[in-house]
């Protein structure tokens, strides 16, 4: 009697579980989202020939325009299965940007844009060394990028330990290098220089951008003549993290 006893709260906690997970699935079902064709980011892999063509200002332009898509809340929808195929076998990006490491600042997304559009250096205070420059100098002169983007943000870490003096083992000569952009923008700037203080950390964070975009100019020989030759364009830019806008210095 015992056992059929057993035998029967099993078969009901049985029956229990699996009526459940079958609802569970069809709610997943019925409340799966449906995005339509137009919705999938479907800006095509550029060719060299359709990169060749492009100008400096125009990139700057999709650039603004698929910010705006991400400030207006437009998903960013991939397809990058399809994308990763058709990129194999070769890349011809029309931007190099330059970020920081902070991970609030999702650079494809901010720009809707998308695997084969974009070459991102990513280092924590967006500063610029050998190895960044090497990168842009590759980005720009060997695959044909035709813009630069130094691009800040608010509220950064870096900003605020360069502020501050830590020294912490190599963090230490990665701050050495914010240091000048705390310096100049502490000389006109009225009110308590610390990390405490947004604005102050507002004001280095758009002079370390600065700084770093005369050092690109003054380091690389190859992307200054670039430039002037009108070749490519290097411009500077902050990214709001409450917005999720970036606005293009001048």
């Amino acid at each position: 009697m015992k056992s059929i006893l057993s035998f029967l709260c099993f078969s009901i906690l049985l029956f229990g579980c699996t009526n459940s997970a079958d609802n569970k699935k069809e709610k997943m079902t019925g409340d799966s989202l449906k995005i339509s064709k137009s919705e999938v980011l479907s800006s095509p892999i550029l060719t060299a020939e359709q990169q060749h063509k492009l100008a400096p200002d125009s990139v700057l332009f999709r650039l603004k325009d698929g910010n705006k898509d991400f400030t207006e809340d437009n998903l960013t929808v991939r397809n990058n299965t399809e994308r990763v195929r058709k990129a194999s076998l070769g890349q011809y990006p029309k931007a190099v940007i330059l970020s920081c490491l902070d991970s609030r600042v999702p650079v494809e997304d901010v720009f809707h844009s998308g695997i084969g559009n974009l070459f991102v250096a990513c280092v924590a205070g967006n500063i610029v060394n050998e190895d960044i420059l090497g990168s842009m100098e590759y980005g720009c002169k060997v695959s044909g990028a035709k813009l630069i983007v130094v691009m800040g943000h608010g509220y950064c870490g870096a900003i605020k330990s360069a502020i501050s003096g830590v020294q912490l083992g190599n963090i230490t000569a990665l701050l050495r290098k914010i240091k000048p952009a705390v310096t100049a923008a502490g000389r006109n700037f009225n009110g308590k220089k610390k990390s405490s203080n947004p604005d102050f950390v507002q004001a280095v964070c758009v002079e370390n951008v600065r700084l770093t975009i005369g050092l690109i100019r003054s380091r690389s020989s190859i992307l200054n003549d670039m430039e002037k030759s009108g070749e490519i364009k290097i411009v500077g830019a902050i990214y709001d993290m409450n917005t999720g806008k970036v606005d293009f210095l001048d």
